[in-house]
């Protein structure tokens, strides 16, 4: 009989990489150069997930053709990859659980709302993406999370169900787009404390980082 295809889908920002509060913070540098004060928290819990563009229109308005929001969103990321640079590294345990899932047949996915610079800033500049299955970001997608577009692509994409997806997530916006695919959750809680997932019934397991984390137990949940 032929083992069931599994794979697991990781969200890159905050999750791959504790990167959150560089992209907070290059945000809300770029919002105050034109005039705009922003809460980080409350920003983080209301678009982490979301596509650049959309967050762009969401604060600036929608009247701005897709032109503007590229350039726009381009200045945000320049910051954004300037600031995290110096800092940029894996979370804690996550090469030694991908190596592992690899030993046992697991798919592996990136699903981000990033776009391709950033991708490749991060991926490429860790020399990571050769061990992924597929990436899925920004470009693929018309939509960001909450929408559950990204995961179900990446799952279409490496040949396994939905249902045996296991998606890492540090953001409410994530987590509900894997409940939205029908997949289960792993939370990481590099930028959230775990009460922030409380109301999600598809998380499964909530870590600080991936060091404790074991394959048998995450697709036995």
């Amino acid at each position: 009989m032929t083992a069931t295809r599994r794979a697991f889908i990781f969200d890159m920002d905050g999750t791959i990489v504790d990167n959150m509060s560089f992209h907070t913070e290059s945000w809300i540098a770029f919002f105050q150069r034109r005039g705009k004060d922003i809460d980080a928290d409350e920003f983080f819990r209301t678009t982490a997930g979301r596509q650049g563009k959309e967050i762009i229109r969401a604060e600036m308005g929608e009247h701005l053709n897709d032109d503007e929001v590229r350039v726009l969103n381009d200045e945000k990321e320049l910051v954004y990859r300037e600031l995290y640079e110096p800092h940029r590294k894996t979370v804690a345990g996550f090469d030694e659980l991908i190596a592992l899932a690899k030993e046992h047949n697991v798919a592996l996915a990136v699903a981000t709302a990033a776009p391709n610079a950033n991708i490749t800033f991060t991926l490429d500049g860790l020399d990571l993406r050769r061990h992924f299955d597929t990436v899925v970001g920004a470009a693929d997608v018309a939509r960001g999370k909450p929408n559950p577009d990204v995961f179900l692509l990446a799952a279409e994409r490496c040949g396994v169900a939905p249902e045996h997806c296991i998606v890492f997530e540090d953001a409410p916006l994530g987590v509900e787009a894997a409940r939205r695919a029908g997949m289960r959750a792993v939370v990481l809680t590099t930028t959230l404390p775990a009460g922030a997932f409380a109301e999600f019934g598809n998380v499964i397991h909530v870590a600080s980082d991936f060091s404790e984390l074991t394959i048998d137990e995450l697709f036995s949940s």
